[in-house]
């Protein structure tokens, strides 16, 4: 049974998704309650493909498979789980189970693990551990949340700055047993506990045994306050190409170390999060609940409803032509639709530069005057496209010209739009992802709307 698993995950190696039979094997041998089928099927898989399968399978059957295997679920298992279904699966674990589990992982995956659970949630992972990793923990909690303390992990690889090569390779093999996990670096301290340098682990393996470690540093060595924001953390070890990075405190004192792991998921995360907020869907995901998601999605689909509101007013304005004029009701919602997708675009390209920090004062305009030219451009080709039809379809050169130049207008002002509405808003302080689209969307349907209608009865 283990060798099918293996061939199911081989069969589809090229996308790394769970095959549908392996899903369907799972829920026979939960349905049979066959716990040996279940070990068989499930102990071959990395901890985030078991992760994957908690995910996509129901709640009912979840917590069947966990009541039969809640043994099998560790700590690695828990660290990939999305926030809401994690504290599902913790409410369904033993105690015991769930004390084996957070005591494999390393103080930043537990803290990761509790900080948004719920306190006695908490208090039960923390009642797990012993007392100097409670305290680890507890320390970094106190950090703000999404901070580089929060992401940290305690346990660091330090040496005195003036050791040599060879006084750490021993130091290393006499305490191997006190070694994280994982490292990349020995971070270099001074006699005050502050950070000097780093060194890593290949080029001091490659170096003779008596040369000073703090000779062998690396140039991309950057300190980071256990303050600053995750996001900006994430950006420094993007920007810098960093492997690990030392966290310290207010003192400037070594308090933990940051790893590429931890950066790029919240790299990961700050990009889903641009996504799901540019579609007004705030940060739910597959597993949450029907009230929970509603909460999310229904305040920005009442600002939706707002702008389309603001819209319709500015159509009102022009309902005597649009009743002697049929065509304009025909056509006009060409023009809002091609304005919005443009300015959608633009949006998009500048969300995404901001949280990059691509977009900054120093090209603001050189950008803002590219999505101008795009706009402008994009404008002239499709209104062309749009005269001839206006021209085709109702047999007026004049109702062509109208639609061709409304279309010009709006889709340049979409694109002028779509770069300045999240500037704004970040200057502002406000989210670009989050606010921006109810924004852009309102903008080129009046602009489109009151081009076309207003030329219409100038020209008409």
């Amino acid at each position: 049974m283990a060798g099918d698993a293996g061939d199911i995950l081989l069969e589809d190696r090229d996308s790394y998704a769970l095959d549908e039979s392996l899903r369907g094997q799972v829920r026979r041998a939960v349905l049979g309650d066959d716990v040996a089928a279940i070990d068989a099927l499930l102990e071959p898989l990395h901890p985030a493909d078991i992760a994957d399968l908690l995910e996509q399978i129901s709640g009912a059957e979840r917590e069947a498979l966990l009541q039969l295997w809640s043994t099998g679920i560790d700590g690695e298992v828990l660290s990939e789980l999305t926030e809401g279904l994690r504290e599902d699966v913790i409410a369904f674990l033993p105690d015991h189970v769930l004390a084996g589990a957070v005591r494999e992982l390393d103080s930043d995956d537990v803290v990761d693990l509790v900080e948004d659970l719920e306190d006695a949630q908490q208090e039960a992972i923390l009642g797990a551990l012993d007392e100097a990793d409670r305290a680890a923990v507890e320390e970094a909690l106190s950090f703000p949340e999404e901070s580089a303390g929060r992401l940290m992990q305690r346990e660091v690889v330090r040496a005195p700055e003036h050791w040599t090569v060879g006084e750490m390779i021993d130091h290393l093999r006499r305490h191997k047993a006190d070694l994280p996990e994982q490292f990349y670096h020995v971070v270099l301290v001074d006699p005050r506990m502050k950070p000097t340098g780093y060194v890593t682990l290949g080029r001091m393996l490659s170096t003779p045994r008596d040369v000073a470690l703090n000779g062998i540093t690396e140039d991309s060595f950057r300190i980071i306050p256990g303050t600053q924001p995750e996001e900006e953390v994430a950006y420094a070890f993007n920007q810098y190409h960093l492997i690990s990075a030392p966290v310290v405190d207010d003192d400037g004192r070594l308090v933990g170390v940051i790893t590429i792991d931890d950066a790029m998921v919240v790299l990961d995360a700050e990009a889903q999060e641009d996504i799901l907020r540019l579609a007004g869907v705030g940060e739910g995901g597959l597993n949450d609940r029907v009230f929970e998601t509603t909460r999310q999605r229904l305040p920005w689909l009442g600002v939706n409803l707002v702008t389309a509101i603001m819209a319709s007013l500015v159509i009102a304005q022009f309902e005597a032509a649009i009743s002697q004029l049929v065509a304009l009701a025909v056509l006009m919602p060409i023009v809002a639709s091609m304005g919005g997708n443009a300015g959608t675009q633009s949006l998009t390209v500048a969300v995404r530069a901001l949280a990059t920090k691509d977009l900054t004062r120093a090209n603001l305009v050189r950008v803002v005057g590219r999505e101008a030219g795009v706009g402008l451009i994009n404008g002239l080709v499709f209104a062309l496209v749009m005269g001839v039809v206006g021209l085709i379809w109702f047999g007026s050169p004049a109702l062509g010209g109208v639609i061709a130049v409304a279309m010009v207008i709006n889709l340049l002002v979409a694109g002028l739009a779509g770069i300045m509405v999240p500037v704004i808003l970040n200057r502002l302080g406000v989210d670009p992802a989050l606010a921006s689209g109810a924004f852009v969307t309102t903008v080129t349907d009046v602009v489109g709307f009151f081009a076309f209608l207003g030329l219409a009865v100038l020209v008409l």
